[in-house]
């Protein structure tokens, strides 16, 4: 018995020794954030706005680029600090903890850009949108559209966007602790950040910096270069005829895109797979096969344009395997997320004691550490009553199609949906807010009426969504912090200046893509494909199946049974056959958006695949900075891009490709 105590007193010591050594290497919180961490974030936050929105505007797909965003702090601190050192001026040292409060800071900034409706419900009130989705449409009642303003935007978005940081700030320890949800990008990221932070980390960050600068630099020098042939409609490398002129009439074509051979990088096998065979299904057999009926199906007098054309056709089979897809997921994560809670509330309280007695030294001592600095639930209940009393009150006056009450309601039911959305990302790492708004958007546009009910239904799912998107991030940042010994005090108020940050930073991006490219255009490269399905959601919540041209809702019927047959075989079936079944909200995409850039993402994953087979560790050391170099590139040039084409300077040539 003595030896045991003595042991037993000895590991005690020990870890009380070890816990001591950690809280004194751990900066305070305050002093986790920096002025320089802050003009990094905010440098970070410009860049991948910029990109995020070009990819909102031309395809809708954006892929996750949190972990490319704590590298690129890694890569931006770090040549900060060579310069400092090199001009004889001594800095502090760059700890993980900074850099995962500058990669919440940045990922914060330009979530608002990703999620902030500027190419979906917002954009869908303006009013090309609602001339596209039909003047005599029913439901598209007259004056129901409002032109984007930086004014309006920014305003509706910090009225909305800090509701959702405070809504599960109390759960905080439930989540992350108790429950020990993943949260599997959180997780990604804290690994990525940890890994930096050690004297292999270095080693292998020289290298990723390397490949990152390299491809960074072919990727801005390559679209300056293809800027020069690009004079006029249908010009330049971007319009490449690569399988021969018929094939490009069907958008099928290689256009060069950096930017999604990068994010084709980034993106599974699996979704950019899924995104071809929709082109093909498409592009290749639905669209000419449908036109082929025009004059029978259709009015031959109609514009291809008109939501009774084909288009009509092209948006609600779209919005049919969207919702399908949407409806699965939803009800599979909500019965997933019911299912733990159960059955953790059935495990018996010794055995939860015991695994708390058994766990490793080091997941004691984050754990102490991330519960050492609370946040007062006062705080943060008075933060949300403050928050939701002024969007009740601004929300109507802005928008007066949406009633207060409509708001109210949102707010009370905000923080549980905030949680279940939240508890199923931490187990699946899918972030179903797009669906909640969807759901929102229906019933609201049902219940304001045909007068009301599209602006109602379109900024009643941004409030929603915004509220549930914006609370599961925060849970994501939780799990970084938590890994790599982050104040949960420095994360919260890191992802609230991010916001703020966002909320000027994404109105003003949008603007000068509105002003500089035609965004809209349905045949043009800023198609801006979400306005239009989302409008006409909103439309088909008012209108019912009225909205849809001939023979549509048939086809809308097998989509929809589609989306969730092949959901079910892929979770149900034999693993041999669910590992080749496509995911049918990546097969969506390209119904309406074209064939073109489904091929650029299959190029990038085929590049990947090759790499893999060729070098598998240097593939999987290097694929992320590689694929970050080409985004960031790309998206970079669409800054000059833009000021030249507000300046009215235009390419000097225009290279174009007829039949011989």
């Amino acid at each position: 018995m003595m030896d045991e105590k003595q042991t037993f007193e000895g590991v005690d010591l020990e870890e009380q020794q070890q816990g001591q050594e950690w809280e004194e290497k751990i900066a305070p919180w305050k002093n986790q954030i920096t002025v320089r961490g802050l003009i990094v974030s905010l440098l970070i936050g410009i860049i991948y706005s910029v990109i995020v929105m070009k990819l909102n505007l031309t395809t809708g797909l954006v892929p996750n680029l949190n972990v490319s965003a704590a590298l690129l702090a890694f890569v931006f601190i770090r040549f900060w600090t060579k310069l400092l050192h090199k001009a004889g001026i001594v800095s502090s040292p760059f700890t993980r903890q900074e850099n995962t409060v500058i990669q919440t800071c940045a990922v914060a900034c330009y979530s608002i850009a990703v999620g902030g409706g500027f190419g979906s419900y917002l954009l869908g009130l303006n009013t090309k949108t609602y001339e596209q989705a039909g003047v005599d449409t029913p439901g598209n009642s007259p004056g129901s559209h409002k032109e984007p303003a930086i004014g309006w935007m920014t305003g509706f978005l910090f009225v909305t966007s800090f509701v959702g940081l405070l809504a599960l700030v109390p759960l905080r320890k439930i989540m992350i602790i108790d429950y020990k949800l993943t949260y599997p990008s959180g997780t990604a990221t804290a690994v990525l950040i940890n890994g930096f932070h050690t004297p292999k980390g270095d080693e292998m960050a020289k290298k990723q910096v390397h490949g990152f600068v390299k491809f960074f630099s072919l990727s801005f020098i390559w679209n300056f270069f293809q800027w020069f042939y690009s004079g006029g409609g249908n010009c330049g490398f971007s319009q490449f005829p690569t399988f021969g002129l018929k094939a490009w009439k069907q958008t099928f074509f290689f256009d060069f895109s950096m930017t999604y051979i990068g994010a084709g990088m980034i993106c599974s096998h699996l979704v950019n797979l899924s995104l071809l065979l929709g082109a093909v299904l498409s592009w290749g057999v639905m669209w000419p096969l449908i036109q082929q009926q025009k004059g029978d199906w259709y009015s031959a007098d109609l514009k291809e344009s008109s939501m009774k054309s084909l288009t009509g056709y092209k948006v609600f089979i779209s919005i049919a395997l969207i919702l399908g897809d949407g409806l699965y997921n939803f009800l599979k994560i909500l019965f997933y997320t019911t299912k733990n809670i159960h059955d953790r509330l059935k495990e018996k309280s010794p055995n939860a004691a015991l695994s708390r007695q058994n766990q490793p030294i080091d997941e004691v001592e984050r754990n102490k550490l991330f519960m050492r600095e609370s946040i007062p639930v006062w705080l943060a209940c008075v933060g949300y009553v403050l928050f939701s009393i002024v969007s009740i009150i601004i929300i109507p006056i802005m928008f007066p199609q949406l009633k207060w009450y409509f708001v109210l309601v949102a707010y009370v039911l905000a923080p549980s949906l905030g949680f279940c959305n939240a508890y199923g990302a931490g187990l699946t790492d899918m972030n179903m807010a797009y669906n909640y708004g969807k759901v929102a958007l229906f019933i609201l546009a049902a219940l304001a009426g045909k007068q009301d009910g599209v602006v109602a239904g379109l900024v009643g799912c941004g409030l929603i969504k915004s509220i549930v998107s914006i609370s599961s991030d925060l849970m994501h940042d939780f799990k970084t912090g938590h890994l790599t010994l982050t104040s949960p005090r420095s994360m919260l108020l890191s992802q609230a200046v991010g916001t703020a940050m966002g909320c000027v930073v994404a109105p003003v991006t949008f603007s000068l893509f509105y002003k500089a490219f035609d965004v809209g255009n349905p045949n043009g490269e800023f198609k801006a494909p979400y306005a239009l399905i989302y409008r006409n959601m909103a439309i088909l919540g008012v209108e019912g199946f009225n909205a849809l041209p001939h023979h549509c809702l048939q086809l809308c019927y097998g989509f929809f049974s589609f989306a969730i047959a092949a959901n079910l075989i892929r979770d149900l079936g034999a693993p041999k056959i669910a590992k080749f079944i496509p995911l049918p909200m990546a097969m969506a995409v390209p119904f309406l958006v074209g064939a073109n850039f489904a091929i650029d993402m299959c190029v990038g994953s085929l590049a990947v695949f090759v790499w893999h087979k060729l070098n598998d560790k240097k593939a999987g050391l290097m694929v992320p900075a590689v694929a970050s170099g080409l985004i960031c590139g790309d998206g970079l040039w669409i800054l000059p891009s833009s000021i030249l084409a507000l300046a009215k300077v235009n390419p000097p040539i225009c290279m174009s490709f007829s039949a011989s």
